[in-house]
């Protein structure tokens, strides 16, 4: 596992990580990229704690969401299985064992404000937090894809299930964007990843 884990996660990390899920009995799992989650926390009707993260993250949003994974485990078994997915009890979890990562010799040092900020009261996903999730995509692999905030008023852009939408005025945070097919209006964040067209 220890190898395994270096090739995802800051190698300062691996030690602790590795405490963390002999602790927790977790089975991780890395597997192909899913567009719609990063990761994903599930027990088993054998009773195995089951998580799963994309292979295609970077390693700070890998950590991240390893660490996402193991407080929902952490929370369900020290509060139980009715509380929220990410309510409150799930959120301190998540804060506390974060903590101990914030740390220069894991995270650049550019990225220290942003989580100490977005661990203040995080929320279900870093995605939701713009800054934060800008400036963790700095460490991505480069593509060919455009911000929303980028894209001009007007501008034609695909996302990643094939759908067509036309980008329109900017609500408080998020942007209105009118789907061509349907004409119906979705809500985008200002740093949703999209393909421009025209």
């Amino acid at each position: 596992m220890n190898n395994v884990l270096e090739k995802y996660i800051p190698e300062k990390s691996v030690h602790a990580c590795l405490e963390l899920i002999k602790l927790t009995n977790a089975h991780i799992k890395v597997v192909s990229e899913r567009a719609t989650r990063h990761g994903d926390y599930r027990r088993l009707p054998t009773g195995q704690h089951l998580i799963t993260i994309n292979a295609s993250l970077n390693k700070y949003k890998f950590l991240i969401t390893l660490i996402h994974e193991l407080a929902h485990l952490v929370a369900f078994t020290k509060y139980g299985r009715r509380i929220k997915p990410h309510g409150k009890e799930w959120k301190h979890t998540f804060s506390e064992m974060m903590t101990p990562f914030i740390h220069p010799a894991i995270f650049p040092k550019r990225l220290l404000p942003l989580l100490l900020n977005h661990f203040r009261n995080p929320t279900a996903s870093s995605d939701t937090d713009a800054k934060l999730s800008l400036a963790l995509k700095e460490y991505d692999k480069k593509t060919d894809k455009n911000y929303i905030f980028e894209v001009p008023h007007g501008s034609i852009f695909r996302i990643y299930n094939g759908k067509i939408f036309k980008k329109g005025n900017k609500r408080v945070k998020r942007y209105e964007c009118l789907e061509v097919s349907t004409g119906r209006v979705y809500l985008f964040q200002p740093n949703a990843e999209v393909e421009l067209l025209h």
